[in-house]
Parts: C-alpha cells; structure tokens; sequence
C-alpha cells in the first residue's frame, strides 16, 4: 500500500527534489525570467500537495479487467508506453508503465503530478487523471499522438534536417510549453526530440511530454550519468558529488540543440565540452572577429543569433525559450536550401510570430529538402531511432 502523507513530507525526498536554501547562486536564465517567475517553493509546495493527495488514492488494479491492450507504444528503461482501451467507456488512450524495481513511488507521483499541473497548455500532453498500481509497475494514463514523435521524421544517419516549416512550427509551439513551464516554477530538464509527440506529420500540432525528469525551478540537481549533446555546459562541468539548482535556461539550452538538430539532422557537438562544442565557443565569444564554425553556415544571420542566445555558454546570458516565437518570420536557412524562401513566405503570410496563431498553422503542402549530396564531414550524426518504424505488438504474456 502506499505510504501515509507524512512519510512522503519527512524523509522521502531523493536529491532530484532537494531544494537548494534562498540566495544560493543559480546562474538562472537572467533578469527577464526571474522577474516573472514565481519563487521555486511555491512550484515545490504545490507538487507536495498534490503528491500527498495521490498517495492517498492510488489504487490497485488489474489492467486486463479494465483495459484492452492493443500494441506497444514506446519503451525505455522506463518500462513501457502501450496503446489501450477502457474497456466500460470505449476510450483509446496511452498507458505509461513504469518499472516499480527501478522507480521510487515519490519520483513517479512527480512525474505524474506535474503532467497534471500542466495538461491545459494545449502543446503539452494531457494526463488523463487516471492513476493506478500493479505488482510489478505505477501506471497513468494520457493523451495519444497518432503521429509518434519529432525524432521520427528525422532520417537517421543521413544527415538531413526537416523542413523549415515544420520546424518553425514546433519551434512557437515548444516555446510557448517551455514558457508555461517556467511561468509555473517548473523545469522539465529533458527536452529533445523524442520527447514532442506529434498530433500529424506536418508539426501542425506537437505536444511536449515525459516529465520524468522535470522539477521545480532551484531544485538541486546533479548531472545525468552521461553527458548528451542536449546537456548544458554548466551541468557537464558538474564534479561527481556536486549540484547546481535547476532553471529555465537548462531547458532553453537543449531547445537550441533540438532547433539545430532538426533543421540540419545532426547534432553541433557530442557533448558541450568537445572540439567541436570548443570552436563555438571561441566563436561564441568573438562573432566579429572569428568566422562562424563550419557547419553554422547553412543558418541565415537571424538564425545564428536565435541560436547563439539559446545556446550561450554562459546560463545568465542564456536567452529565454521564448525568444525562438520573436524569429520566426525571418528565414532560418540560406536560400540554397530547398523550400527555405518558401517557407518563410508562407510563414509570414499566416502572421506567425503571434502566440495566438500557435496552432493555427495552416499553410502549404508538406515540404522536403532535396539538398545538393556534397562532400560533408557532418560532426554527430543523429543515430537511427530504435523500432520507431515498427508497430510491433507488445509479447504476450505480459507481466502487469
């Protein structure tokens, strides 16, 4: 049965939840976002609350007495994502099962709650508010996205990025989710493209999810066992017992490299502190006087200067998410690039730029990149993405 309230408030909390005291040094995203950001124990004692609340009434169930299983999803270390029917109101929805002998209680009830606190911005994937246990797993329930994810639309090893459309699409919408993050004290800490489930193939609607990770803002964080590309230099820099508190600037820092990622198909660096990630850096510092690093050419100069605020080594400089919406009317590929013009006349002729037209996007057919096969010496393939394009049954018998 799960733990009474009390035990969740004394003695439970892990270090993910571990809040930094008031005036530790953050390196925060800057002036903009602390001035509307609300204190990190305001975000941190309302997740408490609900927390308790759910530990109060998660009930046991018998999956197969009230859901029909139809395929698996998705899977991670996690556990897995399977596609399911109520049975009694005939609803499709997906179920999230995560692994009760690798998962704390505490850590699934954040993820859960926070998926619940944030289900009315319409780019995040709803929670159901359907919550339950089994033996082996805790399961909840949200929204489907007939079109999988970001990363499927990527083609894997080849190097090429999607159309800028789309990726102009998912940029205002993405940064709109991320702002209502930070706007509520939140930090999600595991934005990449695997994480933004598309509602149809043209990115007319995506929806931000996995919030296994995410956290109030100032909680003390350590760094993830491996450093990825989407991983912020302040982080990398992390000793093996050290923590920096959370902010929005983490978050703004992996949407620059998802911007990169999908606009080019391949990563900037492997990880914020190798050679390639050190040429932008000198670059960073000196754009006048040092040429931009090899593979930012292809980026137009309004690009270059999203992305370089996005991406600034220092977090206090970091820009916002928010400022990707203040760049979408600018072409963000050189005109070389197939559909790029295009995309930006289509683009400004819907009048985007405006948060209100976020997921009005109606314009022109589904672009693709027919970009001249050169020479290339992209740094960081993207890798192919694991039974993304199988729909393979999950084996029975399962284990619920």
């Amino acid at each position: 049965m799960p733990p009474s309230p009390s035990a969740l408030r004394l003695g439970q909390r892990d270090r993910r939840h571990a809040a930094l005291p008031a005036g530790t040094p953050d390196g925060g995203a800057g002036p903009r976002a602390s001035m509307t950001l609300p204190a990190p124990w305001d975000a941190e004692q309302q997740l408490e609350e609900m927390m308790e609340l759910r530990a109060q009434n998660l009930p046991w169930l018998e999956v197969t007495q009230s859901y029909t299983i139809l395929r698996e999803l998705g899977s991670g270390s996690y556990g897995h994502v399977l596609l399911a029917v109520h049975q009694r109101q005939a609803r499709p929805m997906a179920l999230k099962f995560i692994e009760k002998r690798d998962t704390e209680l505490r850590d699934f009830l954040s993820e859960y709650c926070i998926s619940l606190s944030l289900a009315a911005h319409p780019c995040i994937a709803s929670a159901l508010g359907i919550a339950f246990q089994t033996e082996h797993h805790y399961v909840f329930a949200q929204e489907l996205a007939p079109a999988r994810d970001l990363f499927a639309l990527l083609q894997p090893q080849v190097g090429f990025g999607i159309a800028e459309l789309q990726v102009k699409r998912c940029a205002l919408q993405l940064a709109s989710a991320l702002e209502f993050m930070g706007a509520k004290g939140l930090v999600h800490r595991d934005v990449k493209p695997e994480n933004v489930l598309l509602l149809d193939l043209e990115c007319r609607r995506v929806k931000l999810t996995d919030f296994g990770l995410s956290c109030p803002r100032g909680t003390a964080i350590e760094a993830l066992p491996e450093n990825l590309p989407y991983t912020a230099p302040e982080l990398c820099r992390l000793g093996p017992s050290a923590r920096l508190p959370a902010q929005p600037s983490l978050d703004a820092w992996a949407l620059g490299v998802l911007l990169f990622c999908v606009l080019t198909g391949f990563f900037p660096w492997h990880t914020a502190a190798d050679r390639h990630y050190r040429d932008f850096e000198r670059w960073h510092r000196s754009p006048r006087v040092r040429p931009c690093p090899p593979h930012w050419g292809r980026f137009t100069y309004e690009a270059r200067e999203m992305l370089r605020g996005l991406l600034a080594p220092d977090p206090i400089q970091r820009s916002p998410a928010g400022v990707a919406m203040a760049h979408v009317k600018c072409p963000w590929l050189e005109p070389e690039e197939p559909g790029a013009a295009r995309a930006h006349r289509t683009l400004a002729g819907e009048g985007v730029g405006n948060k209100s037209t976020i997921l009005t996007l109606t314009a022109g057919s589904f672009l693709h990149h027919t970009r001249a096969m050169g020479p290339r010496s992209d740094p960081w393939p993207i890798p192919a993405p694991p039974s993304l394009h199988s729909s393979h049954r999950p084996q029975p018998p399962w284990t619920f």
